[in-house]
C-alpha cells in the first residue's frame, strides 16, 4: 500500500488498528474513518496486516497504510516514522493494545500528536461480573491507570463508561469526553430491507418473534432471556430467535429443551446481516449483565423495532433515555424481563419515533460531534 503525500496544514486524523478482526470496536473505527473523511478530514488508517475483512467498506479516499509489511517488522518504529513524516493532529485508538502502542511513542516525537484513546468498556462491571478478587482487581486497575494516564484525551462511548474510568483514574488530569459511536451507517436501511430466509419471519402478521443478538458468553446472559421467554410463552404465542455463536450454545439449547420451549426457540448461528432479522422481529431484547455501549440496541431502534433491555452498566439507560424509548428492567430478573416483554408486545409503537431516538448515533452526526469536540 502506498503512502500518499497530503498537505499537513489540513486536519489529519490517524486511526491505529494493528490487528483488525470482525468486532464491534473495529466497526466503530471503520465507520469513524468513513464519516470523518466524508466531512473533509484527512484520514489515515494504520494497520499491521492487510488481511482484514473491512477494506471493502472503505471509500478510496481513506488512506490505508500498512505500517509493517514484514512479519518481524518493528511496528513502533514504523509508527514513529509515520508521525514524524505526516504530522497527524490526532492519533486515535480503540483497543488497549493499540492505545499502549500510541502512548509509548510520545516521548520519541518532537511534536507528538494528540493521543486520544477510546474507552469502550465499563471495567468495574466487567471485573464484578467475573467475580475478580481483590488482588486481581488491584493488578487490573493498575494496568488500566498506567495506560490511560499516558493519553491526552479519553473518548468514552457512554456516560457510564466515563464515570467508571474517571473513578479508576481518580484525579488524573486527562481530558475525558463522551462521544456517540458512529453506529448507524447510510447502508443500514438497505440491509434491513433485504430478505430473510427464515420461516418464522416470512409472514409479517404471523406469530410475533423476539430477537436476541450477540456472542453466546456470560456477558449477554442469554439463559435469562430464554427463562423470561418461557414465562412469556406460557401467556401468549411467540417465538424466540438468538443470532450468534459461542461457548454457551449447547447449554442454551439444553435449557430451552428443559423448559419445554425448544420448538419455539431457534439458534441460526452467526449471520452476515442481522439487521434484516431485526427489522422483521416484533421485539428486540437485550439481557446483558454489563455493556460499554450496546451497539445492537442502537441498531434495533434504528430499524424501527421496539426494544426491552436490562438496565445494566452501562449504556442502555442512556440510549433509551431512562426508559422513554424502551422498558428497562433490573439485571438478572427473569420475571421483570418477562413482564416487560408482555407489556411491550401488547402496545403499538411508532417506528419513526424509535429511529429518532438514536439519531445522534448516525455516522454523520457522530463524526460531526468528534470534529467539534476534538477541534478538527
Amino acid at each position: 500500500m502506498e503512502n500518499h503525500t497530503y498537505n499537513i496544514s489540513q486536519s489529519r486524523v490517524a486511526l491505529l488498528l494493528q490487528n483488525p478482526y470482525q468486532g464491534g470496536i473495529e466497526r466503530v473505527l471503520i465507520n469513524l474513518a468513513r464519516g470523518l473523511r466524508a466531512q473533509g478530514i484527512l484520514v489515515d488508517l494504520l494497520i499491521r496486516s492487510s488481511d482484514t475483512p473491512f477494506f471493502n467498506q472503505l471509500e478510496p479516499e481513506v488512506n490505508v497504510i500498512q505500517l509493517a509489511p514484514a512479519e518481524k517488522s518493528d511496528v513502533r518504529s514504523a509508527l514513529i516514522g509515520y508521525c514524524e513524516q505526516m504530522r497527524p493532529a490526532i492519533l486515535l485508538t480503540g483497543k488497549e493494545e493499540d492505545g499502549a502502542m500510541a502512548v509509548s511513542i510520545k516521548s520519541a516525537l518532537e511534536v507528538p500528536p494528540c493521543i486520544s484513546l477510546g474507552v469502550h468498556l465499563n471495567y468495574t462491571a466487567q471485573l464484578n461480573s467475573r467475580r475478580a478478587g481483590v488482588i486481581r482487581k488491584f493488578r487490573r486497575y493498575r494496568q488500566i491507570r498506567k495506560l490511560y494516564r499516558g493519553a491526552d484525551t479519553l473518548i468514552c462511548v457512554s456516560e457510564g463508561v466515563c464515570d467508571d474510568i474517571s473513578r479508576i483514574l481518580k484525579k488524573t488530569p486527562v481530558e475525558t469526553l463522551v462521544l456517540p459511536n458512529p453506529v448507524i451507517t447510510p447502508e443500514l436501511g438497505e440491509l434491513a430491507a433485504q430478505g430473510v430466509d427464515h420461516p418464522w419471519l416470512r409472514d409479517p402478521g404471523g406469530v410475533p418473534v423476539l430477537l436476541g443478538v450477540g456472542r453466546m458468553g456470560k456477558i449477554k446472559n442469554f439463559p435469562l432471556l430464554i427463562k423470561a421467554f418461557a414465562r412469556v410463552r406460557s401467556h401468549r404465542d411467540c417465538r424466540l430467535i438468538i443470532l450468534g455463536d459461542g461457548r454457551q450454545r449447547r447449554k442454551l439449547v439444553a435449557l430451552a429443551q428443559r423448559l419445554g420451549v425448544a420448538d419455539d426457540v431457534d439458534f441460526p448461528g452467526f449471520v452476515d446481516n442481522p439487521y434484516a432479522y431485526m427489522s422483521r422481529s416484533a421485539l428486540f431484547v437485550l439481557s446483558s449483565e454489563w455493556e460499554g455501549l450496546p451497539t445492537v440496541l442502537i441498531e434495533a431502534l434504528a430499524v424501527g423495532t421496539p426494544v426491552v433491555s436490562t438496565d445494566c452498566p452501562s449504556g442502555p439507560y442512556e440510549i433509551l433515555q431512562g426508559g422513554r424509548f424502551g422498558k428497562l428492567v433490573p439485571t438478572g430478573d427473569e420475571a421483570a424481563l418477562a413482564d416487560a416483554i408482555i407489556a411491550t408486545l401488547s402496545r403499538q409503537h411508532d417506528p419513526q419515533q424509535l429511529r429518532d431516538a438514536v439519531k445522534s448515533y448516525t455516522m454523520e452526526a457522530s463524526c460531526k460531534a468528534y470534529i467539534q469536540k476534538l477541534g478538527l
